[in-house]
């Protein structure tokens, strides 16, 4: 371990370990079979995801407001899960249990983004549904490209300040106890729990962000979903109301498949086994990147009609090599 000074002027003796120990599924049996569901996850997520920004980006027809918001949340999932399962494969089916301190951080970071970004484009998609059903003839003002990027670009600003706070809180900090992390990345909140000294600056951040990216962004899309109920029950026709519920059916699904495990764990992990946590939060984490396209395309009309297109184009350009 490195002992060194605060440069603050006093003498205030740091104890920078070298590497964290992440323990997560290390005594969890049969484990061997989860690391090949989880290889099979990741192909499906990378190829699923890389398949719907591929459409979105070549079909003139899908650059609207509302596919910028898919795209994003494509490429999110890309990136997330080739940032956490490769490694979690890495440390758990190789035994590389060791990550060095400034690793585990950075591994931090980009989970910890990469899951508050899925969250807030969850946002950003209700906002598109709650104005095209409530203000059909004010959509194409209120919803533009413009506001769209700006609404992303926004959420990633604020989600990356955020997480740099947080992990700027963790420098701070001096280990002299254990370095084993019981989980299966680096945990923010069992990373500082680890810590000697005071820890009440990230006890408050641990508290605050899960109600800034899980409970705030659930609470906005419930009440969109309660408002556009309220909406569709204004309308005449029974088909008119169906229609319209139809194009929310694609985003319910993916909230659905993204808060519902994460608020189970959370409310309820003092009568959780940590191995089921720790299991639960995993699937939590690599479960939705691979479901979110497949969703879009047996539920989203527009992606499965440019899909055809694209399948049709593919077949007569082969025909015509023949």
């Amino acid at each position: 371990m490195e002992l060194f000074n605060s440069a603050s002027g006093r003498n205030i003796t740091f104890v920078r370990p070298a590497y964290f120990i992440i323990s997560g599924f290390i005594s969890i049996p049969n484990m061997k079979y989860y690391y090949v569901f989880l290889f099979f996850v990741y192909i499906v997520s990378v190829l699923g995801n890389t398949a719907v920004m591929a459409i979105i980006y070549s079909d003139h027809n899908l650059k609207t407001p509302k596919y910028i918001v898919v795209f994003n949340l494509a490429f999110v999932d890309l990136i997330g899960s080739s940032a956490l399962v490769p490694k979690v494969l890495d440390i758990f089916l190789f035994n590389h249990y060791f990550i060095p301190y400034d690793d585990c951080l950075t591994f931090l970071f980009f989970c910890y983004t990469w899951l508050s970004m899925q969250a807030l484009n969850l946002v950003a998609l209700a906002y598109d549904r709650l104005v095209a059903i409530t203000y059909p003839l004010h959509y194409q003002a209120k919803v533009t490209h413009k506001f769209m990027f700006s609404l992303i670009a926004s959420f990633w600003i604020f989600v990356i300040i955020a997480v740099l706070i947080a992990v700027g809180l963790l420098i701070r900090l001096s280990f002299c106890k254990s370095v084993v992390v019981n989980s299966y990345f680096c945990d923010y909140g069992q990373i500082y729990k680890l810590a000697c000294n005071d820890i009440t600056p990230n006890r408050v951040i641990g508290n605050l962000l899960p109600v800034l990216i899980l409970w705030c962004p659930i609470t906005f899309i419930l009440c969109s979903y309660l408002y556009i109920g309220h909406a569709l029950a204004k309308v005449a026709t029974v088909q008119e109301r169906v229609k319209a519920f139809k194009t929310c059916t694609a985003h319910l699904s993916l909230v659905a498949i993204y808060f519902i495990p994460i608020l189970i764990t959370v409310t309820m992990s003092a009568k959780i086994h940590p191995n089921a946590r720790i299991i639960n939060l995993s699937l939590s984490s690599v479960v939705p990147p691979m479901l979110n396209p497949i969703i879009y395309v047996l539920q989203t009309q527009e992606i499965k009609v440019s899909m055809k297109k694209i399948l049709q184009i593919r077949r007569q350009s082969k025909i015509m090599v023949k």
